[in-house]
């Protein structure tokens, strides 16, 4: 600390008990080392004051350097939640114009399901003022009672075409026509 040689400190100290004398060096000596020790304790105090001052701004510049850090990812996170909401608000309103356009082809296919409706009601009531009787088709039922039983409803022969229409190769004379119209199907009783 202070830049004393030994040689030094012991002639301070026969100086010290030249004038003090042996009685009262005891007690000075006691009183100097107190005061050398509260000295002591004073510059080791400033000392670590000094370096938590230190450490203290190297920390200030640690915080201020992650601040700095948890702002960027803040403003990037708000951006992409800026870009999410976007995105929400488009779609919003793409799926409001589809639910417009669905209730409006809804609503039209309900008046064309009611038009047809009224106009079948209209015809209805036509036939029914008419009072004329509709024939309902009756069709053949044929049941077979095994599939190996089953005959075929017209008989393929039955269709002959007309032999005028067919010339044979070697013969150049038409032959006499056949009937075209097939013969009724055998019924089942």
């Amino acid at each position: 600390m202070f830049d004393i040689s030994f040689g030094e400190l012991l002639l301070i100290g026969v100086v010290a008990l030249v004038v003090l004398g042996p009685e009262r060096l005891p007690t000075v000596a006691r009183t100097v080392g107190a005061l050398v020790a509260r000295l002591q304790r004073f510059v080791t105090s400033v000392k670590s004051d000094i370096q938590r001052e230190t450490n203290l701004s190297g920390l200030a510049e640690l915080q201020s350097d992650i601040q700095d850090a948890a702002q960027t990812f803040q403003r990037r996170i708000e951006s992409e939640l800026a870009e999410v909401k976007a995105s929400a608000d488009t779609l919003r309103g793409e799926l409001a114009t589809a639910e417009q356009a669905l209730g409006e082809v809804k609503d039209s296919v309900a008046d064309a399901v009611h038009a047809a409706d009224t106009n079948l009601h209209g015809a209805a009531g036509e036939i029914q003022t008419a009072d004329v009787p509709v024939a309902t088709p009756t069709v053949p039922t044929v049941v077979a009672p095994s599939m190996a039983m089953a005959a075929p409803l017209i008989d393929p022969s039955a269709y002959v075409m007309p032999t005028s229409a067919v010339t044979s190769p070697s013969s150049d004379t038409p032959s006499t026509p056949q009937p075209a119209v097939p013969p009724a199907p055998p019924s089942h009783s």
